[in-house]
């Protein structure tokens, strides 16, 4: 995979919430839920958060949520949300662990979705997140399973889904333990159905 191409989530940040996205996050929820043992205790990290359905949907079960991303668009309409919902448990940063430093601040748990396909060397990622969580803290990502590439189309530059083999050996290598990778949903796009699989893992 080649540099990261620029894709314009500042420009679709204003229509981003549509039905089948917040039905996607209503279905990674229920499954993150399903794997991590979810405690108000947990200070909690998404990671590509866009404009905060995943953090939303999993509010009430956590203590306080930092919602991380790139996109400057994204991350303004997260804070719109967080205001409009009087919210003052969720802050919004920006980050982007291809180019930013690992943040001093640590985290019992770290969950994406839907991030990792756009990012170069996941390997690398995956070590950052376990420098980020304090021991005994939990990871949780769900992504799309193998795919031929037509789920974004061969104009976006990004990993066309994981082997979940190669996912539990990253995440090893990384040195987290208890690794699953099941089943999460079935995401609709562009009028086909893709599997995507949902990977949890914990710093010792």
């Amino acid at each position: 995979m080649s540099a990261p191409q620029l894709t314009d989530f500042d420009a679709r940040a204003q229509t981003w919430d549509d039905a089948g996205k917040i039905k996607r996050a209503g279905d990674v929820a229920a499954a993150i839920r399903r794997v991590i043992p979810l405690s108000r205790s947990m200070k909690a990290l998404e990671y590509g958060a866009g404009t905060g359905l995943l953090s939303f949907s999993l509010r009430d079960a956590l203590g306080p949520i930092t919602l991380a991303d790139s996109s400057a668009g994204m991350r303004a309409m997260a804070e719109r949300k967080i205001a409009a919902a009087d919210v003052h448990d969720m802050r919004v940063i920006d980050l982007d662990l291809t180019r930013d430093a690992v943040p001093s601040e640590r985290f019992d748990l770290i969950f994406s979705t839907m991030t990792l396909h756009h990012v170069p060397d996941v390997p690398r990622v995956l070590a950052d997140f376990h420098r980020m969580l304090e021991p005994g803290g939990w990871l949780c990502h769900s992504d799309l399973d193998v795919e031929d590439g037509s789920f974004h189309g061969p104009e976006v530059d990004v990993h066309h889904g994981f082997e979940r083999g190669t996912v539990r050996s990253w995440l090893m290598a990384a040195g987290f333990a208890d690794v699953s990778v099941d089943d999460c949903c079935h995401i609709e796009n562009r009028g086909r159905s893709y599997p995507a699989f949902i990977a949890a893992c914990r710093r010792p």
